[in-house]
């Protein structure tokens, strides 16, 4: 029992802290601030169960398609900061709010952002895959798989109502506290962005010098 519910805390501490879903936040109230409210909860829906599939996914067959493939965790590392940094780069400058999206185009937009940066990387980056991966291995009975997928759909869910409730925390701010909230957080989503690229890079370059 005890060792349960020390792989349930490892377990969600470790997928809380790599989805940051506190840090998710800003990215998300910036790119949905032109949508009205029933089209950003949709976009935080979509993103979220997008997001869970994902992950649940490759903690099913993530080792056997990187093998498949050839595909080292390190290399969605490498992606994924490089993705970041421009994301953090259009923040720093306040780039983000200034998408304008017309009636017509809502719905393409809100499919193409739940996807791709929000679920894909953001919700589901390197970190949360690799994870995943591990936490899998470990997980040897079924109680212990239970556990572990019950983590991923609390966290995901957590994600999801912070998400939902972003749209309050617009109102509060106004556009110019949304803007230097994006330029802080541009900041740090660069600094991440950083450690990804150099954590993927770091063992390629150590391999090849093998």
């Amino acid at each position: 029992m005890q060792d349960s519910i020390s792989f349930g805390l490892l377990c969600f501490t470790s997928f809380f802290t790599l989805i940051n879903p506190l840090g998710t936040m800003p990215i998300f109230m910036t790119m949905t601030s032109e949508l009205d409210v029933k089209h950003r909860n949709s976009t935080a829906k979509k993103a979220s169960i997008i997001g869970f599939i994902t992950i649940v996914f490759f903690a099913l067959s993530g080792q056997l398609l990187f093998k498949f493939f050839g595909i080292s965790v390190n290399s969605f590392r490498i992606v994924g900061g490089v993705i970041f940094f421009i994301m953090g780069m259009d923040m720093l400058q306040a780039r983000l709010g200034q998408v304008k999206i017309k009636d017509s185009e809502v719905k393409s937009y809100v499919s193409d952002i739940s996807i791709t940066p929000l679920a894909i990387p953001m919700i589901c980056g390197p970190g949360a895959i690799t994870n995943a991966i591990v936490l899998m291995e470990d997980a040897a009975t079924f109680e212990r798989k239970t556990i572990l997928f019950g983590a991923i759909f609390l966290v995901i869910l957590i994600t999801y109502l912070i998400l939902y409730s972003s749209s309050r925390i617009i109102k509060i701010l106004g556009q110019t506290g949304n803007n230097v909230m994006m330029r802080l957080m541009g900041l740090i989503v660069m600094v991440i962005a950083v450690e990804f690229f150099f954590s993927g890079l770091k063992p390629i370059i150590l391999d090849m010098m093998k």
